[in-house]
C-alpha cells in the first residue's frame, strides 16, 4: 500500500516534471520559433511583393508603350514630311496649303484618335481637325499669342531638346482634353512649327491605367513628378508644360515623409539613367506602407509608377496554418520539439526561402518543391506554381517587347504606303551592302527613279489615286529588279534602287528593265480610269571611297538631265565629281 502511494507520488511528480519541462521547452522554443516564423513570413512577403512590383511595372510600362509609341512614331514621321515643311515655309501658297492639308488628312486617318493639329511657327496659326472631320475646309482655328499663358505649351515644346513631348492638356480654344503628342517640324536646324495628334484622356485612362487590380494603383508622371494619367481624373495635372512647379499635382505630394520623397526622386533618376529597368522601394502614404515601383518610358519621357499595398496582394492569413502546425508539434512532442521543428519546419522553410531567392535571381523553374501534404508542402507547391506562372508571364512580356521592337523598327525603316525601304532604311541597307561588296571586290550602282507628271494625276484624280499609283509602281519596281538588289522610296514620287554586282552595261540594262516594266501597261487608278506612268532615271556607279551624299548627288544630277531631255529617259552620270550638285540625305 505504501509502495503504491510512493509510486503514485513518483508518477505524479514525473508527470509534473514532464509537464513543467514541456512548458519550459515550449516556452524556450516558442520564442525563437515565433521570431523565425515572422521573419520567414516577412521575408517571403517582401521578396514576393518586390518580384510582383517588378513584373507589374513591366506590364504597365509596355501597356503604356503599346498605346503611345505607335502614335508618337506616326506623329514624328508626319513632322518629317517634306510636304508639311514646304507649306510651313510658304503658308500663303494655295497649292502648298492644299498639299499640306491633304497630307494632314492622310495621316489623320492613320492616327488612332483620327485627329491632328499643326502650328505654323512663322504666323502662329493653329490648324486642327477631329475624328468627325468637323473642320474640313475650315482647319484654321486660331492664332497663338506669345503673351497668352495658355499658349505657352507651344513655346515650351520648340524650346525643348527632345523630338516629341507628351502633355496632358485641355485646349480652351477647341474645347477638348487629350494626351497631346507634340512633335517639332524642323528643317536644316530651323523650327518651322509643331505638329501632332492627341489621345482622348478618358479612353487612355480606361485602357491603360484604370484596370482593376487588388491592392495596385498605377499612374504615369513626367520628369517633374506631375501626374499625367491616373484612374481618378481629379489627380491629373493639366497644363504641365506651362505650370509653375509649386502648383503642379505631383507624386511627391502623395508621400508623407521627405525621406520617401527623396527616395522617389532617386528611383526616377536611376530609372531614367538607363540602370535597372525597374526601381522599387517602400514608401509611406497616408500613414500606410506601400511598395512603390518606378519604370521609365524612355522614348516617351514619362515614368510609370505603381503603388502596391503588399498586405492586400499577399495576405498574411495564408501563413496561419504554419503557425498552427508549429504549435501542435511543440505541444505534442515537447522533448523533441527542437529537432522536429528544425526538420519539419525550418529546413523546409529554408528550402522555400532558397526558392524565393532563386526566383528573385531569375530562376523560375523550381524542381525541388516540397512534396509534403501539409501546409508547408502546399505553400511550396503553390509557390512553385506561382513562380512558373510568373516565368511564363515574363516570357510573354519579353515576346511582346520583341514584337513591339520589331514593329517600331519596321515603322522606322519601311515606307507604310509602298512597303519598301524609306530613305533611312535604304541608307542603312546601302552601308551594309557596301561592306559586303568590299569583301567580295564587286561594284555597286545606284538608280534614282522619278515618276513623270505624278502631280497631274494627283490634281486630276486626287491624292488617293496618287497613293495607289505609287504603290503599284513600287510593286512593278520590285518585280523588275533582281532578288538581291534593293529598292526604296526616296521621296514623295522618287524611288532609289541599289544594284549589286554590276558594271555600266548591267546598270543601264537594269535601268531600262525598270523603265519598261513601269511604263509597259496602264495602271488603273479610279473606276475605269487608267494612266500610263513613265519614269525618268538617273544612274551612276558607286566609287569605293565615295560618300553616299556624293553618289546620290551624281545620280540626282543625271536624273535632272534625263527629265530635262524630255522625260521617260535613262542617263548614266559621267560628269566630274566637282560638277555634281550636293544633296543632304539626312
Amino acid at each position: 500500500m505504501a509502495r503504491d502511494k510512493v509510486r503514485k507520488a513518483t508518477n505524479a511528480s514525473l508527470r509534473t516534471r514532464v509537464l513543467l519541462l514541456t512548458l519550459l521547452v515550449f516556452a524556450s522554443v516558442s520564442v525563437p520559433a515565433y521570431v523565425a516564423y515572422n521573419w520567414m513570413v516577412d521575408t517571403t512577403i517582401v521578396k514576393l511583393g518586390t518580384l510582383f512590383a517588378e513584373k507589374q511595372i513591366l506590364f504597365d510600362r509596355y501597356r503604356g508603350m503599346e498605346t503611345l509609341s505607335r502614335e508618337s512614331s506616326l506623329a514624328a514621321t508626319l513632322a518629317r514630311s517634306p510636304i508639311i515643311a514646304d507649306w510651313a515655309k510658304n503658308e500663303a501658297d494655295p497649292d502648298k496649303k492644299a498639299r499640306g492639308v491633304a497630307e494632314l488628312e492622310h495621316y489623320r486617318e492613320a492616327f488612332a484618335d483620327k485627329s491632328y493639329f499643326f502650328v505654323v511657327d512663322a504666323s502662329g496659326n493653329y490648324y486642327f481637325n477631329d475624328r468627325d472631320n468637323g473642320f474640313a475646309g475650315n482647319e484654321f482655328r486660331y492664332t497663338l499669342d506669345p503673351g497668352n499663358p495658355r499658349d505657352g505649351w507651344y513655346y515650351k515644346t520648340i524650346a525643348a531638346s527632345q523630338d516629341c513631348q507628351l502633355n496632358v492638356d485641355h485646349d480652351d480654344n477647341i474645347r477638348v482634353t487629350k494626351v497631346w503628342i507634340n512633335c517639332p517640324v524642323v528643317q536644316a536646324g530651323k523650327v518651322l512649327g509643331v505638329i501632332g495628334t492627341g489621345i482622348d484622356l478618358t479612353n487612355f485612362i480606361r485602357e491603360v491605367v484604370d484596370i482593376p487590380q487588388t491592392g495596385v494603383d498605377s499612374m504615369f508622371v513626367d520628369h517633374s513628378g506631375a501626374i499625367q494619367a491616373h484612374r481618378d481624373p481629379k489627380m491629373v495635372d493639366f497644363h504641365s508644360l506651362t505650370k509653375d512647379a509649386k502648383s503642379k499635382k505631383t507624386i511627391f505630394a502623395l508621400v508623407d515623409r521627405q525621406v520617401d520623397r527623396d527616395a522617389m526622386t532617386a528611383m526616377m533618376k536611376a530609372a531614367s539613367n538607363g540602370g535597372n529597368s525597374v526601381e522599387a522601394q517602400f514608401v509611406q502614404i497616408s500613414g500606410h506602407k506601400f511598395l512603390a515601383g518606378v519604370g521609365y518610358l524612355d522614348n516617351l519621357g514619362w515614368f510609370n509608377v505603381s503603388l502596391m499595398d503588399i498586405d492586400r496582394i499577399i495576405e498574411r492569413s495564408l501563413f496561419t496554418p504554419i503557425a498552427a502546425l508549429l504549435g501542435a508539434m511543440l505541444i505534442a512532442a515537447a522533448l523533441l520539439v527542437t529537432l522536429l521543428f528544425k526538420r519539419a519546419v525550418l529546413d523546409r522553410l529554408g528550402r522555400l526561402e532558397n526558392a524565393v531567392r532563386g526566383v528573385e535571381a531569375g530562376n523560375y523553374a523550381i524542381t525541388d518543391a516540397d512534396p509534403g501534404k501539409d501546409e508547408i508542402g502546399r505553400l511550396s507547391r503553390s509557390f512553385a506554381s506561382m513562380a512558373a506562372t510568373v516565368g511564363d508571364n515574363a516570357q510573354v512580356l519579353e515576346a511582346i517587347v520583341r514584337e513591339r521592337t520589331a514593329k517600331l523598327e519596321r515603322l522606322a525603316e519601311i515606307d507604310p504606303l509602298t512597303e519598301v525601304y524609306n530613305r533611312r532604311g535604304f541608307i542603312r541597307a546601302v552601308e551594309r551592302e557596301r561592306n559586303r561588296a568590299g569583301r567580295h571586290k564587286s561594284s555597286l550602282g545606284l538608280l534614282l527613279v522619278d515618276l513623270d507628271l505624278l502631280k497631274t494625276v494627283n490634281d486630276s484624280f486626287g491624292h488617293q489615286a496618287g497613293d495607289h499609283l505609287l504603290a503599284e509602281v513600287a510593286r512593278r519596281l520590285r518585280n523588275s529588279i533582281r532578288s538581291y538588289d534593293i529598292c526604296a522610296r526616296w521621296g514623295g514620287d522618287e524611288f532609289a534602287v541599289l544594284v549589286a554586282e554590276c558594271d555600266a552595261e548591267t546598270l543601264t540594262a537594269i535601268a531600262d528593265k525598270v523603265r519598261t516594266a513601269i511604263g509597259r501597261t496602264p495602271i488603273g487608278i479610279k473606276g475605269d480610269d487608267e494612266v500610263i506612268m513613265t519614269v525618268s532615271i538617273g544612274a551612276c556607279l558607286l566609287g569605293a571611297d565615295e560618300s553616299i551624299d556624293s553618289i546620290a548627288a551624281k545620280a540626282d544630277a543625271a536624273l535632272y538631265a534625263a527629265k530635262g531631255a524630255g522625260r521617260n529617259q535613262i542617263l548614266v552620270h559621267e560628269a566630274p565629281d566637282h560638277e555634281a550638285p550636293s544633296i543632304d540625305l539626312r
